[in-house]
């Protein structure tokens, strides 16, 4: 079987667990060659524990970087975006069409789209407004899509509810994401009651959910090991509701490796825990 390559376009926080620095080694871990295209580039991550940070936007390198691509007949096997601004959105349309290659059963490279821009029912200090709806064109494009609860409200326009939701409003949430043209639905943080959290998946035709027990801690980038895991476990052919199952697990290990450790506030010790990954996906 023809090893597969994935590219991944997102930004680099150099320190803080996140991001590339989680995308390149989860993915390759998993055994899939990992391409980069990073969006910007960052001193460390913007969340609360750092007082300040350098960014360096690189939206005019990537129309130049994809021109040399093309060049080079360069193609992906799959495309995984992760934080992105609203400008770079139709350049990564772009790449997506002109870099995707096809299969052996002639299948077009598979688009995973993680909408990182917002949490705890707000966006992330410097999208606009309409920053979800500029995000919504780039996942009606994908075949899986993966918000958070906050993500998904968002782009559809719903009511922000932090835990103990109910059936419907989080059939809503896949139905909407659905219907706006995103093949598959795995939306985060579904909650039924204070003693799990999960995971809902969603074809277009049935629902299905994995929970774990609800641990109180929260931790900078566990969103971006999550989507890693799942991308690298699908290009390993596993289906979606195993692949989203195995990066939840992962997750979970890697909070429980890092919650005793009052020192490490500013990520997970996911590297600690791929050994855990790689075995669940043997």
């Amino acid at each position: 079987m023809k090893d597969k390559r994935i590219l991944t376009i997102q930004d680099i926080s150099c320190v803080g667990q996140c991001s590339l620095t989680v995308a390149l080694p989860v993915i390759s871990a998993c055994g899939v060659e990992t391409a980069i295209l990073p969006s910007s580039v960052l001193s460390n991550h913007t969340a609360k524990g750092f007082s300040a940070w350098t960014f360096c936007d690189l939206t005019l390198e990537m129309p130049k970087i994809l021109k040399r691509w093309q060049e080079e007949n360069i193609t992906f096997d799959a495309f995984y975006t992760g934080y992105v601004s609203k400008e770079q959105i139709p350049i990564i349309l772009d790449i997506v069409e002109k870099t995707a290659g096809v299969d052996e059963a002639g299948n077009k490279a598979m688009l995973i789209v993680d909408p990182v821009m917002a949490d705890n029912g707000l966006l992330y200090k410097g999208f606009d407004d309409d920053f979800p709806q500029h995000m919504l064109r780039l996942c009606s494009k994908a075949d899986v899509v993966m918000p958070n609860i906050t993500e998904a409200a968002l782009m559809l326009g719903m009511p922000y509810v932090e835990r103990q939701h109910s059936h419907e409003y989080i059939d809503d949430m896949l139905r909407g994401l659905y219907g706006k043209g995103a093949r598959n639905v795995v939306l985060t943080g579904v909650s039924f009651d204070d003693r799990e959290v999960g995971i809902a998946c969603f074809d277009g035709k049935s629902t299905e959910y994995y929970f774990n027990e609800r641990i109180d801690a929260s931790y900078h980038g566990t969103g971006d090991a999550y989507a890693s895991a799942l991308t690298g476990a699908m290009m390993r052919g596993k289906t979606l509701l195993e692949a989203a199952s195995i990066a939840a697990d992962f997750v979970v290990e890697a909070i429980r490796c890092t919650i005793d450790d009052a020192s490490h506030w500013y990520g997970v010790k996911f590297e600690q825990v791929l050994p855990y990954l790689i075995r669940r996906l043997q």
